[in-house]
């Protein structure tokens, strides 16, 4: 079997920035409380007018241009994302259709957090059996839209934003393993009830405010901190290799203490560990592309390292991939 890996990277931001400062103005908090409970500076908001798909196609492009390949020559467009355009058509296909990529089969994938990484590893498979030569796979989010902004505990975490990258075939290197698992007993820690067959909107279903993200900080932090270092592990001991052998540690930017405990049971250095949560705060399905692609941006992954990928979200889920970064595609 051939193998696979990321060829080209893309991120995008929406304009608007929400400081700490300006939470302060809307709810009871104080910069100080959620930096010291989450590491969180500021974050990133969509305006009225910006979906989801619209964040995705600007990060999509960026991914492309990286890989040098036209859209019209992508076999499959993968979107990971909590918050679509609507509930059908599906997000991907709306990506599909801007981008021009006429002759790609597409889907969305819901992971919640873990998507991308759950994406990545869809890609893979079917790049891996030679079915397809080139995969577009985005994380993209627009959770400002579905934030409950008098909810303190929970409006100060999240952001907007969308990764992207490309999967090729190449000669050497790439991807070596997954890591994928779910907790379904924890689904009522992290979820938004209303708008589903369980509780279809309604006059009474806004009213009680079930549209919005709800969560339970303290188990989903337990669940964190445990499954994210042991998935890295995992994958790690799944290709051969040791975590003492990983270059760079990219994890899913949702609170400085979860990552920093992962960290530290795979006793890395903090120049083995990329975090941007304090600029972006967590922006769900695309926060590890984000951190992926402004990490390769900065020149700190080359051609060779091996890279650990992973998350935890909704589901609740978790997943991880291992590769030796390779960007050069047959």
């Amino acid at each position: 079997m051939q193998k696979a890996s990321i060829t080209g990277w893309g991120k995008y931001l929406p304009d608007k920035v929400l400081t700490n400062e300006d939470l302060e103005e809307m709810v009871d908090t104080s910069d100080e409380w959620i930096k010291s409970r989450t590491g969180i500076k500021q974050r990133y908001i969509a305006a009225k007018n910006q979906t989801t798909g619209d964040l995705a196609y600007h990060a999509s492009q960026k991914a492309l241009a990286k890989a040098d390949l036209k859209a019209e020559n992508l076999d499959m467009i993968i979107v990971a994302t909590v918050t679509p355009d609507m509930p059908f058509p599906a997000t991907s296909c709306i990506l599909e259709d801007r981008l021009g990529a006429a002759n790609a089969a597409t889907f969305d994938l819901e992971a919640g957090c873990s998507g991308f990484v759950y994406g990545l590893s869809v890609a893979s498979q079917f790049i891996e059996t030679g079915m397809y030569d080139n995969i577009l796979v985005v994380g993209a989010e627009t959770l400002s839209k579905i934030m409950d902004w008098e909810d303190r505990n929970t409006c100060v975490l999240f952001g907007d934003g969308a990764g992207a990258a490309v999967v090729q075939s190449v000669d050497h290197g790439g991807f070596m393993s997954f890591d994928l698992g779910s907790d379904g007993s924890g689904g009522d820690s992290l979820y938004m009830p209303g708008g589903g067959s369980l509780h279809p909107a309604t006059e009474k279903t806004v009213k009680d405010r079930l549209h919005y993200i709800k969560m339970e900080g303290n188990q989903v932090f337990k669940f964190a901190v445990k499954r994210m270092s042991q998935s890295s592990i995992d994958v790690v001991n799944k290709a051969g290799y040791e975590p003492e052998n990983v270059d760079l540690f990219i994890p899913h930017q949702a609170n400085t203490r979860i990552i920093n405990s992962a960290a530290k049971r795979l006793n890395l250095e903090d120049d083995e560990v990329y975090m941007n949560l304090p600029e972006y705060g967590n922006t769900s399905s695309a926060s590890v592309p984000i951190a992926m692609a402004e990490a390769r941006n900065k020149g700190l992954i080359k051609n060779g390292d091996k890279i650990v990928l992973v998350a935890f979200g909704a589901g609740l889920t978790w997943a991880s991939a291992f590769l030796e970064w390779n960007e050069e595609g047959k």
